[in-house]
């Protein structure tokens, strides 16, 4: 019998689609030659799905705990909400704008079978917003059929579940049509990859709120031969003819922005500048940026400038005219660093970084995820982080399983990370190289100027909320008012023991004139020793010291 389009139904939705696109997701990065063939939309689409469940989960969790029940605007205002914070690739990207365009109406409390036709027209339309440079055949072509078909249905005496079903049928239907629309494709005989994952989720749709669920797995191919793809399939087609954005930037950089209408629209015109493939999706403060550019420094800057971006993803899709399949390389490196400015150095200098924010650390299956997208088979991964440790093993021991050979480099701080990439050297034996990262990251020490959060006792005695700490290599030595002052203190203390080279890293907070006292004072008291310093910005720590 059919449900309501209501909480209970949005929260069955996320279930019944995180459980298609599951099914699809081998299928779906199969055929993904689009914009870029990095074989990875069906993982990204269900990444992103997987995010918005947890969140209607957890919108879910928290009415029980206070013996409320949520309404339609609570659930599908959280799955919105958590497709756009864990919003994976391009795909994803768009996905989280279509859910946000669905909630635009929805969350007016009203899940009508014609407000769920207004929905599905206002997320299509969403979606042109959202790109730059939309291009037909393409995930927005079929959004755009679902939309046009659910108001072909909607009268007086239909119900969502039948506009859902509408929807879902007029997508199945434009998905057949994009290899006609769009010359990769139809070169490669596929479909959309995207778009298959669009009618993946109306099916879940239509399914949940009939309660008829069927399982039929998205026609990928094409119905019909086509003229260019007679009797080629995708993976040769794009092996020997590298269809789809030859000669195309290096980079997929992704991030979160909190930022205002006019800063984004700036951002937009710089970004589009710069690279290619830029959607820009969110609102009321919150965006999430996707973009694929040569210069991944210049992409993070230019949100640095536009707000606060976090929860930086670099990808590395090989050097710039790379055919589109990306080849498996020998060995990569994926590091884990806090802050947008240490994510684009280390991208820069060929690792695959995941950025995060103090008190998020990633989970193993975003480290399993960095590690796909290196296209490696060999990698080092640096956790950069003691309490790491945990969730870096399991995801090499996963990537393990998926044939990847995966070192874990003890790093316990970025400036170690930094160390060990520094002596990175992929030409020589695998053991070799682990053996010299391992070397150079136990060979610096590591400290961090912290700010107290409140009242707390230390190593170094009890500090309040407001003080200044300098912790060497874990553990709080110093205590102060002065950031510069304990600075100078704790790089005394550093080379009391020796050293030739000491690393500074700022953050997005420290003091102007930090770096340029330090380096006199490491000049004026310490011979011998060289300085070098990196922006670390947002969210990296006010100082981190490497001493080598």
């Amino acid at each position: 019998m059919p449900y309501p389009l209501d909480a209970a139904a949005v929260r069955s939705w996320c279930g019944l689609a995180l459980e298609a696109l599951g099914r699809e997701r081998e299928r779906i990065d199969a055929i993904n030659v689009y914009p870029v063939a990095d074989g990875d939309t069906g993982t990204n689409l269900y990444l992103t799905l997987e995010s918005a469940a947890r969140a209607v989960e957890a919108a879910f969790d928290g009415h029980t705990s206070s013996g409320t029940t949520p309404c339609l605007a609570d659930a599908i205002g959280a799955m919105a909400h958590g497709a756009l914070i864990g919003a994976r690739g391009n795909s994803g990207t768009i996905l989280a704008q279509l859910l946000r365009g669905m909630t635009e109406v929805l969350a007016a409390g009203d899940g009508s079978a014609d407000a769920l036709r207004r929905a599905l027209r206002r997320a299509a339309a969403s979606t042109y917003e959202a790109v730059a440079h939309p291009v037909e055949g393409t995930v927005l072509t079929v959004a755009t059929a679902a939309a046009d078909a659910a108001e072909r249905a909607a009268d007086g005496e239909t119900g969502a579940a039948e506009v859902a079903r509408a929807a879902h049928e007029g997508a199945r239907t434009a998905l057949q049509e994009t290899p006609r629309q769009l010359a990769v494709l139809g070169r490669a005989g596929v479909v959309d990859a995207g778009g298959c994952g669009l009618v993946a989720l109306l099916g879940a749709l239509a399914d949940a709120l009939s309660g008829e669920v069927s399982a039929t797995p998205v026609a990928v191919r094409a119905d019909a031969p086509l003229p260019e793809a007679a009797g080629c399939a995708a993976a040769a087609l794009v092996a020997a003819d590298g269809c789809g954005n030859p000669g195309g930037p290096a980079f997929e950089v992704i991030y979160l922005l909190e930022a205002g209408d006019a800063a984004v629209a700036r951002l937009r015109t710089r970004l589009d500048a710069l690279g290619d493939s830029l959607v820009v999706v969110g609102g009321d403060g919150l965006w999430n940026v996707h973009v694929h550019v040569d210069d991944a420094g210049a992409a993070v800057e230019a949100g640095i400038e536009a707000g606060r971006p976090h929860r930086v993803r670099i990808t590395h899709f090989g050097a710039p005219g790379r055919p589109e399949e990306p080849a498996m390389t020998a060995r990569a490196v994926v590091a884990v660093v806090p802050g947008a400015g240490l994510a684009g150095l280390c991208a820069e200098a060929g690792a695959t970084p995941v950025a995060v924010r103090p008190g998020e650390p990633p989970a193993s299956g975003e480290l399993v995820q960095a590690i796909r997208q290196a296209h490696a088979r060999e990698v080092m991964l640096l956790p950069n982080d003691p309490d790491l440790r945990h969730t870096a093993a399991a995801a090499a021991e996963q990537a393990r399983t998926e044939g990847v050979r995966v070192a874990l480099i003890p790093t316990r701080s970025a400036v170690q990370g930094l160390a060990a990439l520094a002596v990175h050297e992929p030409d020589r034996s695998f053991d070799e190289d682990v053996v010299a990262m391992t070397a150079a990251a136990g060979a610096t020490r590591y400290a961090e100027l912290a700010v107290a959060e409140r009242q707390s006792w230390t190593m170094a005695g009890v500090c309040q909320a407001g003080d200044v700490l300098g912790l060497i290599d874990g553990d709080v030595a110093v205590i102060g008012a002065d950031l510069t002052r304990i600075a100078t203190t704790v790089l005394d203390r550093m080379l009391s023991a020796g050293g030739e080279m000491v690393t500074l890293v700022l953050g997005a907070d420290a003091p102007g004139t930090l770096a340029e006292r330090l380096e006199r004072h490491v000049r004026e008291h310490h011979l011998a020793v060289d300085t070098v310093v990196y922006e670390g910005g947002q969210h990296a720590a006010p100082l981190l010291i490497g001493v080598e």
